[in-house]
């Protein structure tokens, strides 16, 4: 299972409540990294997703329709738009427990094993929440936020294996279902290389009969082309936050390998 992920929640967690609990009110309003949230948009969709975990709004008489994930995402982030930066905090810290807990709980069978849809996301195994949730931290701390990218400038414990891995994970996880249809053009194996901390090589290869390509952790070697670039800029390029041209380099069928890398979108 995923157990590292709780480890990695756990540390992310510290690291956002340390940065937005010592925001001035001013630091609360700047725009994001994150296209169309300030800052304070950013922890309430984090603690959106907490205390729906945690205590679930009660279902709408009528089905809801079939929304895209990032649609549901700002659906829960925009009642929370008027909330004074007191009210996101206390959210956050009311439901936190309680969340990492179920997440926690998540990681034994026979719940670990059971699928669930994620709307237009894809379908995972229950494990799988937690590496997302520690994705969700990582990513929107570290690259929505913070500078370079975002507005603020505190000073962050290095990001290591413990914080950085499950979130990788989880993008590697996602990839296959997420990407389904730009992934299509994949027709020969491409090789993913990672470092510095969340290191790991992956090798994607061409769609199944499912549709879906198939990624397996450091394996091939006869492949078409070789992606190298930081776990930590990963998470950036891969969500489409920067360019990954900024932040790849490409050894072998290079022009093969870009039209791949032009169609990654992790959400």
């Amino acid at each position: 299972m995923t157990k590292a992920a709780i480890d990695g929640l756990r540390a992310n967690h510290q690291n956002m409540q340390a940065v937005f609990g010592s925001l001035s009110d001013a630091e609360w309003d700047l725009p994001s990294a994150c296209a169309g949230w300030r800052v304070q948009e950013v922890l309430a969709h984090v603690t959106s997703n907490f205390k729906e975990l945690a205590d679930p709004s009660p279902a709408p008489a009528e089905p809801p329709p079939d929304l895209p994930a990032e649609q549901m995402v700002e659906a829960l982030v925009t009642p929370r738009r008027t909330w004074t930066a007191e009210e996101v905090l206390a959210e956050y810290d009311q439901h936190r427990d309680v969340a990492i807990a179920a997440l926690a709980a998540m990681q034994e069978d026979p719940v670990a094993s059971t699928e669930i849809p994620l709307a237009d996301l894809g379908t995972y195994a229950m494990h799988w929440l937690a590496n997302a949730y520690c994705f969700d931290h990582y990513c929107h701390l570290r690259h929505d936020t913070m500078a370079p990218a975002g507005p603020i400038k505190r000073v962050l414990p290095p990001a290591d294996d413990v914080r950085v891995r499950p979130g990788i994970d989880w993008m590697i996880a996602g990839l296959p279902q997420m990407c389904r249809a730009p992934l299509s053009i994949v027709t020969r194996p491409w090789r993913l290389e990672l470092t510095g901390a969340g290191e790991g090589a992956w090798t994607v290869r061409p769609v199944g009969a499912n549709g879906l390509v198939t990624i397996v952790e450091d394996s091939d070697r006869d492949v078409a082309a070789t992606v190298t670039s930081t776990a930590h800029d990963f998470v950036s390029w891969g969500t489409q936050r920067s360019a990954w041209r900024i932040a790849c380099t490409l050894r072998g069928d290079v022009d093969y390998v870009a039209s791949v890398l032009d169609a990654i979108n992790i959400i």
